[in-house]
């Protein structure tokens, strides 16, 4: 497939799950995509294992985002799609026993380094380019012992209509797309071992009423259309829910 070739795309993220899904995705449809991640090692083998470009990259620090920025406006001038995807749950627990140490972490990269890779990229998007924020369905949730990644997601889809009203003019889209549980390494990097992950699984799939897990590649077509100008040009600010009905 073809669609979107000539075109240039980011991945923040991309060295794994959702993101990786995503730029694998986008490499079918045609698209030259650049990968960040954290760690070099990992990023890039998967830019290798993917046909990607790679930059170590954390988007929970506004240095390396200046930096992400300069080095592909200059190596590489504009971008068509830039999918804002690196994020992380951070430590669970009560409000009352929550850390600033977990805040400050959780808030870094799901918020403060989400709208400040959209701000300092926006330059460089080209007119008429896609925008889309991976957020989650929890942004409308209120269920205990999740209150940060919670409220950086809802935070995340805030500034995504707000973005959304101020780059139309260009003909820029911002969009977001929610999943529920999805079948990825999040959680595992959240420090949760083999038996309570298991648990957490039966747990999540209980309440889900298609009574399965989604998939990384179920977020990353989402992604793709939404980036698609031929099928969603008239698509901004908007969520598209990729949850199994969790929400209902």
């Amino acid at each position: 497939m073809s669609t979107f070739n000539n075109k240039l795309a980011i991945v923040t993220g991309g060295n794994s799950g959702i993101g990786y899904a995503t730029a694998k995705e986008l490499i079918a449809n045609g698209a030259k995509v650049i990968i960040t991640g954290r760690r070099r090692e990992a990023v890039e083998k998967a830019a290798e294992e993917l046909g990607a470009i790679s930059f170590v990259a954390d988007q929970g620090k506004l240095e390396d985002i200046e930096t992400l920025k300069a080095d592909v406006e200059k190596q590489f001038g504009k971008v068509d799609i830039l999918f804002i995807n690196a994020g992380i749950t951070g430590t669970l627990g009560s409000i009352e026993n929550m850390s600033a140490e977990n805040f400050d972490n959780v808030m870094d990269i799901n918020f403060r380094g989400a709208y400040f890779t959209l701000s300092k990229f926006i330059p460089l998007l080209n007119d008429g380019a896609s925008v889309v924020f991976l957020s989650s369905n929890v942004a409308t949730t209120s269920k205990p012992n999740s209150s940060i990644y919670q409220a950086s997601k809802a935070a995340l889809n805030s500034i995504a209509k707000t973005a959304a009203a101020e780059l139309a003019p260009r003909k820029i889209r911002v969009n977001m797309v929610s999943p529920g549980p999805t079948k990825t390494e999040i959680m595992t990097k959240a420090g949760l071992d083999e038996k309570t992950l298991e648990g957490l699984d039966e747990w999540l799939i209980s309440g889900i009423p298609l009574q399965k897990m989604g998939t990384a590649e179920d977020v990353a077509k989402a992604v793709v259309y939404l980036s698609d100008n031929s099928v969603a040009s008239f698509m901004t600010g908007t969520e598209i829910l990729i949850d199994g009905g969790m929400i209902l």
